[in-house]
């Protein structure tokens, strides 16, 4: 079969009425070939019930034509659980996506990420304080993780276009949508410099029912969440509890007893929470993290023995890795961007990121702009 038959059968499976992650999934692992598991459910549609019996024996080709249009736009990806790239991270999360719709760098997906949540609302010092964070970790090696909301996500996401660093956009709309239409400048700049990622379809309107799923993966791919501003029934809130559930590090950022727009953070910090004032923290703290994900992805995309990807958060003390050796040897006094490093090494730039992050943490490497590193004198 064709890979257009194959991303056909992926199509028709991601629009099926009833046919959830969990199932789909798991006959995908039983088959391993989506092309075998639309055979077999077209067999005994009705085991999914009427509507999805339907749509598998006559689906929506006009529907079906323009997800295929879509996806053959430049930049535009089906990103499914079965590629080698797809986020291991994401395989630590309950009803992990079966695949994810990217305009933009997929490749960022596999990097190490922070997310910034907070108020659509936000003060004045709130989005100050989400650009002042956005800003550092993004110099700091970090991909900004959010949900192209109003308020704090639109400031996070901005700040780190400022600094030319990428950023990843996760939307609770078909991937050809914005919301709020107010963004429209905003994602088409994500999708040019970072990715703009949707488990929905093309077309997907927003609904209250998708931003907590939306979340769920914001969370996921993120080693960690900082809370910015967050009232006591912000949708920011289920973004943190989601990744305390993942295992995954929380931060919030305290604020004066008088903004209202700081209980849902005090409440955090109550509840254990980590309390952070600069991005400094936050980089300490995820660096074991960092570290023990940008080893599993070396020793994964460099065809070597592939260690099974840790859970955010634990601490990692593997033995010294060549993948390092060789990124030392390509690091040089003259600035070096992360594409010429990768043709000097064989790395991914994914592995890279990380690697370059712990080693500018030990203070053997220095990022300049431009997305640059060179070793320290």
């Amino acid at each position: 079969m064709s890979d257009t038959d194959a991303l056909r059968a992926w199509l028709t499976l991601l629009r099926t009425p009833g046919l959830g992650l969990a199932a789909l999934r798991e006959r995908l692992a039983a088959t391993g070939d989506i092309e075998i598991v639309l055979a077999e459910l077209r067999r005994v549609p009705a085991s999914l019930g009427d509507a999805a019996g339907a749509w598998l024996k006559r689906p929506d080709e006009a529907r079906l034509a323009a997800d295929l249009a879509w996806l053959a736009m430049p930049g535009h990806r089906l990103l499914c659980c079965t590629d080698a790239d797809f986020p291991p991270l994401l395989g630590h999360i309950p009803q992990p996506p079966a695949a994810l719709f990217v305009a933009g760098d997929s490749s960022l997906l596999l990097h190490p990420q922070v997310a910034i949540v907070g108020a659509r609302g936000a003060t004045a010092g709130g989005l100050a304080h989400a650009r002042r964070f956005a800003t550092a970790l993004a110099q700091g090696g970090f991909v900004i993780t959010s949900g192209m909301a109003d308020g704090v996500d639109g400031a996070a996401h901005a700040a780190a276009l400022a600094t030319h660093a990428p950023t990843i956009a996760v939307v609770g709309t078909g991937p050809d949508r914005v919301y709020p239409r107010k963004h429209q400048a905003l994602a088409q700049a994500i999708a040019a410099r970072g990715a703009v990622v949707s488990e929905f379809p093309p077309g997907t309107a927003p609904r209250a029912d998708h931003f907590p799923r939306r979340n769920r993966l914001i969370a996921g791919l993120s080693l960690g969440t900082l809370v910015i501003e967050a009232g006591l029934k912000s949708g920011s809130l289920i973004t943190a509890r989601l990744a305390g559930e993942q295992g995954r590090e929380v931060f919030a950022l305290p604020g004066s007893v008088d903004n209202p727009l700081a209980r849902g953070c005090h409440r955090l910090i109550r509840e254990g929470v980590r309390l952070v004032e600069e991005p400094a923290e936050l980089i300490e703290a995820l660096a074991p993290a960092a570290r023990a994900l940008g080893m599993a992805l070396a020793a994964r995309l460099a065809d070597g023995p592939v260690p099974k990807t840790p859970v955010p958060g634990t601490p990692a003390t593997p033995p010294a890795d060549p993948a390092h050796g060789r990124l030392r040897e390509a690091l040089g006094h003259d600035p070096a961007t992360l594409d010429e490093l990768s043709t000097r090494t064989g790395l991914a730039p994914a592995a890279l990121s990380s690697m370059l992050l712990m080693l500018e943490l030990e203070g053997q490497v220095e990022s300049l702009p431009g997305n640059r590193y060179q070793c320290v004198p």
